[in-house]
């Protein structure tokens, strides 16, 4: 595969179409399960609950998913994810049509959650079976700038199909566009991936430890993964405190909610078309420090307005700046981490960055709920503020880490008595 353009490279741009048109529906669900179990209780609490629970589904995932996909065969198992997604999402109009009860979609959100992570572990991993590795920051750029498009036409198609036709409707949508994303990965081929003999008889439990002891052992992953722990813990349910203030602080319709988060979508765009220029320009660490710091600038305005104009380039902002510290977070673990260890610790790092984020999630949604959102979004603000001066004393400050990224060599990559990354 090495010396071919992505444009040239058939299964990249084939896996790149299906994931964009999946992401559409993944849009509608963004605003299409909010909507519905606000439409159903009335309570933001209900819907931080709910984001909390498909957190904990995928944290328990995250701590066997990452051996599973460095085991397994990376296709298929993307397109079992899908299967699954397919049905559990499937069921809700379905249950909807007969009976709507509240519970029907704690279950669905855990399931399908569970499926998510497994899912998005293997995508991580995908890439690098598809693009050699001087390509993957202009890969993940491509991939994430059309999932953001989609992210831009899907919150506003599906705050006008939840506006005309309820928000079951667009649910129905998401579960469809996981049908696109299983027939498209039938004719994706992947490199076959790297795996040392020693792994043949690994045990899969094993697979977090494994993980984990690489992001340890690596300075500026050990640094990112607990910056980003910290972050993530306030950032989870952040959609769900935009859809409250948009329709309860500033008493906005569906449409209108569906709308702003088009513009978040926009800001998605934006960030990932721009990251590989702004990496190769800027370099790692103040392209990170500038994303940051912006996302925190947009939360203290947010928190501080009352027009729609502004909370919805604000919501923007901080979406670029998310999206740009997240591509760029995600591109360096590709390009540090040996291939036959990349699932055990993709799932490793969202593990652990993302212990505590349904507890975040639903402490803030309950804050939101009972204070409004000045002064929880301050908060916020504050902390990721702070989390930015820390990571100025870390290896993430460097311009490229990838070069000085591993302390040493262990045989085999594996974790063992004395042996180092």
């Amino acid at each position: 595969m090495g010396g071919r353009s992505l444009r040239g490279n058939r299964d990249f741009s084939v896996f790149w179409a299906v994931q964009a048109l999946s992401e559409v529906g993944n849009a509608f669900s963004l605003v299409a399960l909010p909507l519905l179990v606000l439409h159903t209780t009335g309570s933001a609490a209900q819907m931080g609950l709910l984001t909390a629970v498909a957190g904990g589904a995928s944290l328990l995932t995250g701590l066997v998913g990452g051996g599973w996909v460095d085991r397994f065969d990376r296709r298929r198992l993307m397109m079992l994810c899908d299967a699954v997604r397919l049905v559990v999402y499937g069921l809700v109009p379905v249950c909807w049509a007969v009976s709507p009860q509240v519970w029907v979609l704690y279950v669905v959100m855990a399931v399908a959650s569970v499926f998510e992570m497994l899912f998005q572990i293997t995508y991580v991993t995908a890439v690098a079976n598809l693009v050699d590795k001087d390509q993957i920051v202009a890969a993940n750029g491509r991939l994430e700038a059309t999932n953001a498009i989609a992210y831009i036409a899907g919150p506003a198609l599906a705050g006008v199909v939840s506006g005309f036709f309820g928000p079951t409707a667009a649910v129905a949508i998401n579960a469809s566009s996981f049908g696109i994303s299983l027939v498209g990965l039938a004719f994706v081929r992947l490199r076959p991936a790297a795996r040392p003999p020693a792994a043949a008889g690994q045990d899969l439990r094993s697979g977090f430890r494994v993980g984990a002891a690489f992001l340890w052992r690596t300075p500026v992953l050990r640094a990112l993964t607990l910056l980003l722990t910290l972050t993530t813990f306030l950032s989870l349910g952040m959609t769900d405190v935009f859809i409250y203030q948009l329709r309860h602080g500033l008493g906005q319709d569906e449409r209108t909610v569906g709308y702003v988060l088009a513009l978040a979508g926009i800001g998605t765009f934006l960030a990932a078309a721009a990251t590989a220029g702004l990496r190769n320009s800027w370099g790692f660490g103040p392209c990170w420090f500038a994303a940051m710091s912006l996302s925190s600038v947009s939360l203290l305005v947010l928190g501080g307005t009352g027009r729609v104009s502004v909370a919805a380039v604000t919501i923007c902002l901080y979406s670029f700046g998310m999206a740009l510290a997240g591509v760029l977070s995600m591109s360096l673990r590709q390009q540090v981490t040996p291939d036959h260890l990349l699932g055990r610790v993709t799932s490793a790092f969202w593990t652990i960055h993302g212990s505590l984020a349904p507890l975040g999630a639903a402490l803030l949604t309950a804050l939101v709920g009972r204070l409004g959102t000045r002064g929880p979004l301050t908060g916020v603000a504050v902390v990721f503020l702070a989390v930015v001066g820390l990571a100025a004393f870390t290896p993430v400050r460097q311009r490229r880490p990838e070069l000085t990224a591993v302390e040493g060599e262990g045989a085999g990559g594996e974790t063992g008595a004395g042996s180092r990354w």
